[in-house]
């Protein structure tokens, strides 16, 4: 693992052991947050596929009634009927938030454009009891087909986020964690030569001094014995 490009110095050390202190706790809690929003991502999948099987059942029901009341019926009849809508859906999409995640929750209300509107907006003689089951059924479906786009959607938000923290974390972990180790052992060892160098050196400089002292007194010595022989 290359190490950082950094000068070998107590204060960089310093430095580097507070950055790895925030980056290991930050591996953690990131780590955290990935299990977390796996562990919501799998509740959301499986209600996810529970709710598509029972939509998928319904859809095809209502399809299947209402194939049966178009092979009965006029075609121009069934064109009029779904051309103008006599209901308005009003959707409210609000926002939640799940492990800093902001999802859409949404809600739709169904408000009848003409207070004096009965339920069916058809008359009796030109239609058959497929067609009302048809549509009886599909707006039965309607609540369901709603949660299930906002499971879906919310999956989606929550797997880009759950790719990100895995990027993330594995960047701490195999590269930035390692890095900062390495560096700090590299200073470490740097520093700790440097202090053998400094203790050799001063113990080179005191015995060159010693053995300077001892020359020095050696010589005084000699002189005052050479001194003292022509007296």
């Amino acid at each position: 693992m290359a190490r950082l490009n950094v000068k070998p110095t107590r204060m960089e050390l310093s430095n580097l052991k507070s950055r790895l202190v925030l980056s290991t706790r930050g591996h953690k809690l990131l780590k955290d947050k990935q299990d977390e929003l796996m562990r919501q991502f799998i509740n959301l999948i499986r209600e996810n596929n529970v709710l598509r099987d029972e939509v998928e059942k319904e859809l095809t029901a209502s399809m299947r009634s209402f194939v049966v009341a178009k092979s009965l019926l006029n075609e121009a009849f069934i064109e009029e009927l779904f051309a103008v809508p006599a209901t308005a859906v009003v959707l409210d999409i609000q926002e939640k938030n799940i492990m800093s995640v902001v999802v859409p929750q949404m809600n739709f209300s169904i408000a009848a454009e003409d207070e004096k509107s009965t339920d069916l907006q058809y008359g009796y003689v030109n239609s058959n009891g497929e067609l009302d089951d048809a549509i009886k059924k599909i707006e039965d479906i309607l609540p369901k087909l709603l949660k299930l786009s906002e499971i879906e959607k919310t999956c989606q938000l929550l797997a880009d986020e759950i790719e990100k923290t895995r990027r993330r974390v594995n960047a701490l972990e195999y590269k930035m964690i390692p890095q900062l180790q390495e560096t700090i052992r590299y200073i470490q060892m740097k520093l700790e030569e440097n202090e053998r160098s400094s203790i050799v050196r001063m113990m080179k400089v005191k015995d060159m001094g010693a053995s300077l002292c001892l020359k020095n007194k050696t010589g005084l010595s000699l002189s005052c014995s050479f001194l003292s022989f022509r007296r």
